[in-house]
């Protein structure tokens, strides 16, 4: 047990993070819109009823799809633009390797030993799979705002949207791009702050040694 928190300890803290602050903004979220459903005089939701709400959908998946977007344009934004300076960035000075030349072992993983075109894909898997997941929450954040917004136009007295309507509307943008921009402010923030400020045993920190404007590999 002490070898595998030590090992994994960090996806294990970041994912009993993520469910604690996940529980705590569905509980929250749930109180706060049966409290809007009190003022228009309709039934309160159990937290199961809640769960398979467009509220819900909307909220959680919104969050989620800007969160990936931004992880997935960062590997591949550092992959081939620089910053000098920067401990998320290559340095600039060396000649970028477009593939490792680290020889293949009966270790390595199966992509690697296999070569040709899987080898291909798997050079560029993380970012696959950043997207893929990026472009799923897309579409269930598409498909729960556009329940939740005919919800309230036709507690309005206003027609229905077509999903499309919907995907054209300014609503669902704004609610995209609010979330998108602080997530590029945040990362763009890590990146410039990373050449001047340290933390100590952090791998995405340069040594305290190490002047500003050197890049640490």
């Amino acid at each position: 047990m002490r070898s595998l928190l030590r090992n994994h300890g960090l996806s294990i803290a970041l994912l009993g993070i993520f469910l604690v602050t996940f529980l705590g903004q569905n509980l929250t979220e749930q109180a706060d819109y049966n409290h809007e459903r009190e003022q228009e005089h309709e039934a309160p939701l159990s937290l199961g009823g809640y769960l398979q709400s467009a509220h819900f959908l909307e909220a959680a998946t919104e969050n989620w799809e800007s969160e990936f977007l931004q992880m997935g344009t960062y590997v591949l934004a550092t992959a081939w633009l620089y910053q000098k300076g920067s401990a998320e960035s290559r340095d600039p000075r060396k000649r970028r390797q477009s593939r490792s030349t680290r020889s293949v072992t009966p270790d390595s993983p199966w992509p690697a030993r296999r070569g040709g075109w899987v080898l291909r894909i798997y050079e560029h898997s993380l970012s696959i799979a950043l997207f893929a997941v990026f472009a799923g929450a897309f579409l269930l954040h598409s498909i729960g705002g556009c329940r939740l917004y005919n919800e309230e136009r036709l507690h309005n007295g206003e027609a229905a949207l077509s999903w499309a309507g919907y995907l054209a509307s300014s609503r669902f943008w704004f609610e995209s791009f609010q979330n998108w921009q602080s997530e590029f402010l945040a990362i763009a923030a890590m990146v410039v702050l990373s050449i001047f400020l340290r933390e100590t045993n952090s791998p995405e920190s340069k040594s305290v040694q190490t002047p500003h404007w050197e890049n640490e590999e």
